[in-house]
This record gives structure tokens, sequence and C-alpha cells, in this order.
């Protein structure tokens, strides 16, 4: 249950914070730049970062191998972080961009499963 608790705690941290990240591109660059909208994205981003610091040490402790956490860490960007930018953003990947997304993906699968 406890690598169940890490594992969720890491991908809600991930997806908070990549949330809180491009939600303050967007509005920063919609409002030309004003520092007190980024405000309620920075304490948002301090939240994913606690949900981060817990699943990675929870995880740890009956894991006992920081590279599955880590790789779960970064598979958990590599999943949630362009879901997230189309649904916000409304744009689709340029052709290198999307190659890039692709081999990060296989080279996060060969960390876990190699």
């Amino acid at each position: 249950m406890s690598k169940i608790v890490a594992v969720a705690a890491i991908f809600l941290g991930e997806a908070l914070s990549v949330l809180a990240e491009l939600i303050a591109s967007r509005q920063f660059g919609k409002t030309g730049g004003d520092m007190a909208m980024l405000w309620p994205m920075f304490l948002l981003a301090c939240f994913a970062g606690i949900l981060l610091v817990f699943g990675y040490a929870l995880g740890y402790m009956h894991l006992k191998n920081i590279w599955i956490i880590v790789a779960i860490s970064i598979g958990a960007i590599l999943v949630l972080e362009p879901i997230l930018a189309l649904l916000l953003f409304r744009e689709l990947p340029t052709a290198g961009s999307l190659i890039g997304l692709i081999l990060g993906a296989f080279g996060a699968l060969a960390a876990i499963f190699l």
C-alpha cells in the first residue's frame, strides 16, 4: 500500500508542478509580465514539491532503489506534461519536439525495464 501511495504522490506532485508551470507561462504571457499573477502558481508549485519529496522518501523507503523512483518521476513527466500542454495551449507539437518526446519515452522505458 505504501508503494502505491508513494507512486501516487510522485504522479500528483509532478502533475501539479507541471500544471503550475504551464498556467504561469500562459497567464504571464497574456498579462504582459505581471509578477503578482505568479503567486498562486508559486504556492501550487510549493505544494507539488512537498508531494514530490514525500513520494521520493516513501518510495525509497519501501523500494530501496532510487533509480526506480527517478524513472517513475520522469515517466510521470513524460506522460503528464504533453497531455497538460495540449489541453491548456491547444497547440500540436512540431515534428522535432514529437520525435524528442518519443525518444524520451523510450529512454524512460529502458531505464525501468532493462
